[in-house]
């Protein structure tokens, strides 16, 4: 009884699939796990990006200190049921936020 190796994805690399069959099954199984987790992590990078520009974010704001650039947006997070304001900007592949104050009830709408 003979069995077929499982074929590849077609959009996957020749090199990516000639390294992955010349690897020992426990190989395979860290490159799958490490795969997922990176997936997972990309996901939730493009998650945050894409929340940046959802509701909670305020209009561009003329009170920037100096250590927030200027591409900076202000965002609502909810923290132990308290709501706070942070500026938040992406810095090459990573979102940064810094705190600027606590959300007063009577301002929201």
């Amino acid at each position: 009884m003979s069995y077929e190796p499982p074929a590849p994805p077609a959009n996957l690399p020749p090199e990516v699939v000639d390294a992955l069959n010349e690897s020992a099954p426990e190989r395979l199984r860290d490159v799958a796990a490490y795969a997922e987790a990176l997936a997972e992590h990309k996901d939730r990078e493009a998650r945050l990006e894409e929340e940046a520009g959802d509701d909670g974010v305020e209009d561009q704001p003329d009170d920037l200190p100096d250590d927030v650039p200027a591409k900076a947006t202000v965002t609502i997070k909810e923290i132990n049921d308290n709501r706070y304001y942070y500026w938040q900007w992406r810095d090459g592949d990573t979102v940064t936020s810094k705190y600027k104050g606590p959300v007063n009830p009577e301002e929201e709408t």
